[in-house]
């Protein structure tokens, strides 16, 4: 694949690589990540960042290559995925207004994920070398990235947990508490990702999930094409036994600390 240079010459007739709008900075601004940095040193990251449109099903970067670039995902929805000895499995999937491979690009070494885009997105990307020099630079900065990268390490701990814990129907029975509090305690919602996504993201294949959500029909869950109804929270409750410990938040929740985007409530 090429690298990021070439994606941008490779589409700027097609997608309109383009600097960041004036329109586009506030809800980067707004992002825990810049919201306390010198208004000086966020003016200088925007004006060396690019912005561009991208299609569906294209591959933003690759596992293994060097970390040339933060993206923002400021419309649209990509997948974060890892790949072995022809397997692969879905790692996040992150929407806007959100950052991925921040630590690579401060670390000033490979992606440990690759990214593709799961439907037409616009992505900001900030040169990896001039965010590395705001970090030293600017103190607020430096201090948010450190506590960006370290919520991100604690949610991979609580999903490595909640993968190593919990068996198939426990895991799915928590995903859908967890989006359900999310949403006030929603009685059920819409699922943000494809099920095949969901299935990769708790550890299962497909099959297995479409098992696992028909097994819990008789324990409080209700599936209707890509809804989830909650039929008896108390039931499921007992099932997933939520641990604040595994299924956080600590704080402030993230797309990071969520792992999927954030699903839409139904009656």
């Amino acid at each position: 694949m090429p690298g990021h240079d070439m994606i941008i010459i490779k589409y700027h007739s097609e997608a309109g690589v383009r600097f960041v709008r004036e329109q586009e900075k506030p809800d980067i601004r707004r992002l825990p990540l810049f919201r306390d940095m010198a208004t000086a040193n966020f003016e200088t990251l925007m004006q060396v960042a690019y912005s561009q449109n991208f299609p569906p099903q294209l591959d933003l970067l690759r596992q293994g290559e060097p970390a040339d670039f933060l993206h923002i995902v400021v419309e649209g929805m990509v997948e974060l995925r890892a790949e072995w000895g022809g397997r692969e499995t879905t790692m996040a999937v992150v929407g806007p207004i959100s950052t991925f491979v921040l630590a690579a690009c401060i670390k000033d070494t490979a992606y440990l994920m690759s990214a593709r885009t799961l439907e037409k997105s616009r992505i900001v990307m900030v040169p990896a070398v001039d965010l590395r020099a705001a970090f030293r630079r600017d103190p607020d900065f430096a201090m948010a990235v450190i506590v960006d990268l370290a919520g991100s390490y604690r949610s991979m701990v609580r999903h490595a947990k909640n993968l190593k814990l919990r068996n198939s129907r426990e895991r799915l029975a928590a995903f859908v508490l967890r989006q359900s509090a999310l949403n006030g305690q929603a009685p059920g919602f819409v699922l943000p990702v494809e099920k095949r996504l969901l299935a990769s993201y708790l550890g299962m294949t497909p099959e297995n999930l479409s098992r696992t959500m028909r097994q819990l029909e008789s324990e409080g869950l209700k599936v209707d094409g890509q809804r989830l109804i909650i039929t008896d929270r108390a039931a499921l409750t007992a099932l997933a036994q939520p641990d604040p410990l595994i299924d956080g938040p600590d704080t402030e929740l993230t797309a990071e600390e969520l792992g999927l985007p954030r699903a839409n409530a139904v009656g």
